[in-house]
């Protein structure tokens, strides 16, 4: 049920209902953003029985972006709450990673296939709007109120109430901020504050392209001085490519060329590189600036938490920005399943995803600085690190991150 901003209101589901059996009336959450972390957190709190009302500030529901990958984590944590995506028909399983210089000559092989079936899981290539369809199907059609730019909030004893930018409002017993890096929510929850900018842009796209090199399941990157290329295989006959390359932090912000400057930048590199570039539409192209945020250390004030990039964005060093957002909506549903103190339900959630979420920002950041590296020896170094740095370490540290945590606070109630 989606409504336009201006045509009559948000739509909103019928009144309260009670839970089945508890004579308690079903809490209703207004939930800031419609992308992947607030669809997850739909689909996860209708399986706890928590009603959901969703506003997004972009006038059409769409997914923002070209592809991801959901990780293993990702898909053991929506089991916990008896979700099945499909997003192995829906996407790609990858079962290994491969590490190759500009020029397409092998560094390395990353194998996740047998962490995968340690851990319960396969990691997935698919395209966003793919995974925006299956969690929206997932979360059972809930109201979502489009054009609804969210401005502050108020506490009050009835809950929380958002006034939006168009001058209506919304009322709900709890408000979860998923409204990405820019997030009103948590500009109101901290204050200003200014991104940590690394220096480079990263350019994205999906295309409808495979090389002969590009075999089923094909993932790789591609290292050069200061700038990076992967390519992955989405299923079928499409592809997703992102690069990255230096350049001061305004100017990647600012960023306005087009696929032949892309093209420039990747001269001289691997043939299934250049290829899939010059098979791209201008269009297909999006740029975005590199940039994070260091680690919170208070997500939320009484009944308003955050979720997903809003509370804990992260450089795409790790690929895990969409398996962190789907985690946090599993564990904020278990957290708030039955509870009668929501606040506190809210803290147990923030306090059982601190730990891991700061964890991944800062291995992503410097990860990050090691695969920027603009100079001779500095690249030599990191290939020779990736090289010879035992296999044991590699599955060690990949197993960490692809293991979900199911570990949340006791509860009291």
């Amino acid at each position: 049920m989606i409504a336009p901003a201006g045509s009559g209101g948000p739509a909103r589901a019928a009144g309260p209902v009670q839970a089945a059996g508890s004579g308690r009336r079903r809490p209703k959450a207004i939930v800031i953003g419609a992308g992947i972390g607030g669809l997850a957190a739909a689909s996860a709190l209708r399986r706890v029985g928590v009603d959901v009302e969703i506003h997004e500030q972009a006038p059409e529901l769409r997914a923002a972006g070209s592809a991801l990958s959901l990780t293993a984590n990702a898909r053991v944590a929506l089991r916990c709450l008896g979700i099945d995506l499909d997003v192995e028909r829906r996407g790609q399983v990858y079962p290994e990673l491969h590490f190759r210089t500009a020029t397409g000559r092998p560094i390395r092989t990353v194998r996740f296939a047998h962490l995968g079936d340690r851990v319960g899981a396969q990691n997935v290539a698919i395209h966003r709007a793919e995974l925006h369809q299956a969690l929206l199907t997932e979360a059972g059609d809930p109201p979502i109120r489009l054009g609804s730019a969210a401005r502050r909030f108020h506490r009050h004893r009835g809950g929380i109430r958002v006034e939006f930018a168009d001058g209506t409002s919304a009322d709900g017993d709890l408000l979860i901020g998923a409204d990405g890096f820019g997030s009103a929510v948590r500009r109101q929850l901290v204050g200003p504050e200014r991104p940590r900018e690394p220096g480079y842009v990263c350019w994205l796209a999906t295309v409808a392209y495979r090389h002969h090199l590009v075999r089923d399941g094909y993932a790789a990157h591609y290292w050069g001085r200061g700038q990076r290329f992967g390519l992955v295989h989405l299923g079928g006959d499409h592809v997703y490519w992102w690069g990255t390359r230096n350049m001061p932090p305004e100017a990647a912000r600012d960023w306005r060329g087009g696929r032949d400057e892309i093209l420039r930048a990747y001269a001289g590199w691997a043939d299934e590189v250049v290829a899939t570039v010059a098979a791209t539409a201008d269009a297909a192209v999006i740029s975005v600036p590199a940039r994070d945020r260091p680690a919170l250390r208070r997500w939320g004030d009484g009944a308003v938490t955050l979720l997903g990039d809003a509370a804990h964005p992260m450089l795409p060093s790790l690929g895990q920005g969409a398996a962190m957002a789907v985690e946090d909506a599993v564990v904020l549903a278990r957290c708030l399943a039955g509870a009668t103190d929501l606040p506190g339900a809210l803290r147990r959630y923030e306090a059982a995803r601190r730990d891991r979420t700061r964890r991944m920002i800062r291995q992503a950041h410097s990860l990050s600085r090691i695969e920027q590296l603009a100079s001779p020896a500095g690249d030599l170094a990191r290939r020779a690190y990736l090289r010879w740095l035992p296999t044991r370490l590699v599955d060690r540290r990949n197993l960490a991150d692809l293991t979900f945590p199911d570990v949340l606070p006791a509860a009291g109630r």
